[in-house]
């Protein structure tokens, strides 16, 4: 047996570098950054300015920063990274085999993560947008969401280019975005120093216990850390180091700024400032806001980059821990872990497009924002206890009391945010389908896996050999592959040996069987080689990250390629006429694609999971395409899936009537006589 090592691909934890910190700054931040857009504005709502209110606010969203973005994201679980890469399905990839049940809050914060990403682009470009209402009040709600559905639409339409020239910018305009907010905040805090009291937990404390419903305010004060979950996705971009060093700047310019607003609303003491007044706004110079508002649309069209990338890595990574059907999934540029799914991309930008059009300004959105980002740090962590417990082995009383804090800041949040769910009853809907089609690809799999139908090798190498060389048969072609999900090279699925030897004998010089398993790791690539019968048949088995895209030609071309050069194989036509001219044998692939079996008897489950799982899998991509195929010389061929036969018939032979009528005739005749 042969092992090697395709690449050396993992990502370590990169160097603090200036350049790290600009491009950290740009990809990471973006989400997280461009909240004081609406959280503030959404605490004070049209509620009478007061010294609790606006203290109790922003001393809320100090504390909230720091418990769960820089204790728990930044210090806590970046620590949790897969080979230098983050996100749910990482953490999940490094846990799971502490339990099956760790699947659910897997799936469940990957769906939530999803879904509330048809709201983070409309909410963050709306509120961006809407500052133009304070240079010409007279603008209407109808050409603001004309803008901003222009905005979004070129946003989406863009990402087939992929954004590595463009990204480049995005470094240097989120600086400038978080020195600008830092300024504003500083400027404001300057008139009314006495705001840094808030600092001081007693009043976000206060603002939940004394404040009349105060504690339902929490709904709108989540809102100031619903990037942290972005956050720990884009880990693999831009290393550990790089995002805790700029999250020091990041922080200071989100507190100043938070701070800011609540200084310049005490101007306002014993009145509303009115629901549809942006405090970020109106703390800046008159001479500043058009150049403010461009900018703040900049910044929001980039953090709906980020997060619409996000989407993209959780899709294929789902794709290869089996919780989605295969979609496709390009690759736009060069840069490493670029990807593009035209799928999910249209997904989205018609999911945002209808929560424009249905909520249509920033305010009504708040209202539906923040419940499913609830869930999703939950269920991070759920999977970072588990992590905790059993990769970095701390004691259980310290697991204990650190869950303990955490799930009880989030599930206070997800108390406040219930009232919200009314509010997101389509984007609810949009979540479970997404949950539930995870779920269903998840356990049709297994299902499916559970029946293979699994024989030894044993005699039938012989037969494989033999046929090989049996001048009798007409060849089928030179090199014929197959796809496998046996591991072990003493065993094959049975139809697999049905189709070569009995379906229509195949006969070919070579065969080949390849598996492809997945990694705990992201961009592992390892292959080992199995001899099953010399220059006759081998087995090859792919090891692969769960963020690498299984494109078997390439792979298997690269096999070929090791093989030949250490002279195992020689990959030259036998045809005479081609081995003259020493050109290459042909390839064929066959791929067995499983149909649902009429002959089945299974139980109401069973049934509802796999009708489902082949429903969803008639919307994806076929295997070729997905293993990248699609250019080969490929056969499809379908295999019946019977899980559970019906239960053996009760069938009689009966005498046939054209029998009946002589065999009368004949006793009457014998009577007769």
């Amino acid at each position: 047996m042969a092992s090697v090592a395709l690449s050396d691909t993992s990502i370590h934890t990169r160097r603090i570098t200036a350049a790290g910190l600009l491009v950290t700054l740009g990809i990471i931040f973006g989400d997280i950054g461009t909240s004081p857009l609406y959280v503030f504005k959404s605490i004070l709502g049209d509620r009478p300015i007061s010294e609790l209110l606006v203290y109790g606010g922003v001393s809320a969203i100090f504390w909230t920063l720091t418990l769960q973005t820089s204790i728990k994201y930044i210090w806590l679980t970046l620590e949790a990274d897969n080979h230098g890469e983050g996100g749910i399905f990482s953490l999940y990839s490094l846990v799971r085999r502490r339990g099956k049940w760790l699947m659910w809050p897997a799936i469940i914060g990957a769906g939530t993560l999803l879904a509330d990403g048809i709201i983070t682009p409309p909410i963050s470009v709306s509120s961006a947008i809407e500052g133009l209402k304070i240079l010409d009040p007279g603008l209407s709600e109808t050409t603001i969401i004309g803008i901003v559905l222009v905005i979004i639409t070129l946003l989406f339409g863009f990402q087939q280019f992929g954004t590595k020239v463009v990204g480049a910018s995005f470094g240097p305009i989120m600086l400038l975005w978080f020195t600008t907010i830092g300024t504003l905040g500083f400027v404001q805090v300057l008139h009314h120093p006495g705001v840094l009291a808030a600092l001081n937990p007693l009043y976000a404390i206060k603002l939940l216990t004394v404040y009349p419903k105060g504690f339902w305010l929490l709904g709108a004060v989540f809102l100031c850390t619903t990037g942290a979950e972005a956050l720990y996705s884009d880990l693999g971009h831009c290393g550990r180091k790089n995002i805790r060093v700029s999250w020091i700047l990041v922080k200071t310019a989100l507190v100043l700024n938070y701070f800011g607003q609540a200084a310049w609303a005490m101007q306002f003491v014993g009145k509303p400032i009115g629901a549809d007044q942006n405090p970020f706004f109106l703390i800046a110079p008159t001479w500043a806001l058009l150049p403010l508002i461009l900018l703040a649309t900049l910044a929001t069209i980039i953090a709906s980059q980020a997060l619409i990338s996000g989407s993209y890595t959780l899709i294929s990574e789902a794709v290869s821990l089996n919780f989605w059907p295969k979609v496709r999934i390009l690759f736009p540029t060069d840069q490493r872990g670029q990807i593009y799914v035209p799928s999910i991309n249209w997904l989205l930008w018609f999911g945002c497009v209808c929560v424009q059009l249905w909520f249509k300004t920033s305010s009504n959105m708040e209202a539906a924002y923040g419940f499913s980002i609830t869930v999703a740090m939950i269920t991070t962590s759920i999977l970072l206890s588990q992590y905790l417990r059993g990769v970095r082995h701390w004691a259980l009383p310290v697991v204990g009391l650190i869950m303990l804090v955490f799930l009880t800041v989030e599930l206070s949040f997800l108390v406040a945010n219930i009232t919200k769910l009314l509010n997101r009853l389509g984007i609810l809907v949009f979540e479970w389908a997404l949950i539930l089609s995870m779920w269903v690809g998840y356990k049709g799999r297994q299902i499916k896996n559970r029946y293979l139908d699994m024989t030894t090798w044993a005699d039938n190498l012989a037969t494989l050999q033999e046929l090989s060389q049996d001048a009798t048969v007409s060849k089928y072609a030179s090199n014929l592959v197959y796809l496998t999900r046996s591991k072990n090279a003493q065993q094959i699925e049975s139809r697999i040996l049905y189709s070569i030897l009995r379906k229509k004998p195949k006969r070919a010089d070579r065969y080949w069987f390849l598996n492809i398993s997945s990694l705990n790791e992201p961009f592992g690539m390892r292959y080992t080689l199995e001899t099953l019968v010399p220059d006759v048949a081998y087995k090859i088995n792919f090891q692969l990250g769960f963020r690498i895209q299984p494109r078997i030609n390439l792979l298997f071309r690269r096999v070929l390629e090791d093989m030949a050069a250490q002279g195992e194989i020689d990959i030259t036509s036998r045809y005479a006429t081609l081995q003259k001219r020493h050109l290459p044998g042909d390839f064929r692939f066959v791929v067995l694609d499983k149909v649902l079996s009429f002959d089945n008897q299974l139980s109401f489950k069973e049934s509802f999971i796999l009708k489902s799982y082949f429903f969803l899998n008639r919307l994806a991509i076929s295997d070729q395409q997905a293993f990248g195929l699609d250019t080969s010389d490929v056969t499809v061929e379908n295999v019946p899936l019977t899980i559970q036969p019906y239960a053996k018939l009760d069938l009689q032979r009966a005498v046939a009537e054209s029998q009946v009528a002589p065999a009368k005739a004949e006793v009457m005749a014998s009577a007769a006589l």
